[in-house]
């Protein structure tokens, strides 16, 4: 493999030393049951922080996928670092954690930018990410022999998530999973926290992705990862999938007991009646 994305936030978002981060995620996963069951999943929505603050919350959405039969995962984040015009997927062989490396998907890499002007292979976004690599480990400690299809947002403008909305419908199919990759409200109290991503979940429990990406517009709520969510939302609309549900939503004070400047964090699957 000649051009592989070795892990940037090992050691900061999460363990770097391989054992102690099976360890940790097995913890996670052991503490977050959900509650029901979901035969045919579609796509879940992950929190990307240091596993210490929303692994916690993350795992009751990774639990689900135990047992799964999936070939390929579509990871779909942010820009956090580094602004360009579209949407990049990673153009290099693999991604590598402390677990090992998970090879690119190229034919469905090149086959999500077939046709598009604003889809690129590319190296864009990808460097210094987090919000992506976080996601990596629980992967890998859930789900056998996937390869990953790696992809930033750029601008998250409604033509740029309407534009992967469609284009994944190309390269969707049962052994395909979607992560959205997003953390919720940033640095208020508790209250105004709740208050703005209590929208995000309701549209999220409502199916409602057309008024959640006015929401994100409107500034009436917050997700850095909205658009990775309403696109994944999207696609699963145009191939008559439209079940979603919140498992678990929480924000940084219930972990520091400082409820006067938190994050908030959100779990969810997308999936088939």
């Amino acid at each position: 493999m000649n051009q592989v994305r070795h892990a940037q936030v090992a050691g900061y978002f999460y363990p770097s030393d391989p054992l102690k981060l099976k360890k940790e995620i097995s913890l996670l996963l052991d503490i977050s049951k959900p509650q029901k069951t979901y035969n045919k999943i579609f796509g879940i929505v992950a929190p990307h922080a240091g596993y210490a603050y929303s692994g916690k919350t993350a795992a009751y959405a990774y639990n689900l996928l135990k047992d799964k039969n999936f070939k390929t995962v579509v990871v779909i984040s942010p820009s956090h670092s580094e602004y360009f015009s579209g949407v990049c997927v990673y153009k290099g062989d693999a991604y590598e954690t402390p677990l090992g490396i998970i090879e690119v998907d190229k034919d469905k890499a090149e086959k999500l930018c077939v046709e598009s002007r604003i889809i690129f292979r590319g190296i864009q976004g990808h460097g210094k990410e987090h919000a992506l690599e976080v996601q990596l480990p629980f992967l890998q400690s859930v789900v056998k022999d996937f390869k990953i299809v790696p992809i930033v947002i750029g601008d998250q403008g409604k033509m740029f998530v309407d534009e992967l909305a469609n284009q994944l419908t190309k390269i969707y199919d049962d052994e395909t999973l979607i992560v959205a990759s997003s953390d919720l409200s940033h640095f208020h109290d508790t209250e105004t926290a709740d208050r703005l991503d209590s929208i995000v979940e309701k549209r999220i429990n409502d199916f409602d992705y057309d008024n959640l990406q006015k929401d994100l517009d409107n500034h009436n709520c917050e997700a850095c990862g909205g658009g990775p969510i309403v696109a994944m939302m999207k696609a699963a609309s145009l191939l008559n999938i439209d079940r979603s549900e919140v498992l678990k939503r929480t924000d940084s004070g219930d972990v520091t007991g400082d409820k006067s400047e938190v994050v908030g964090y959100l779990s969810a699957v997308i999936y088939k009646n």
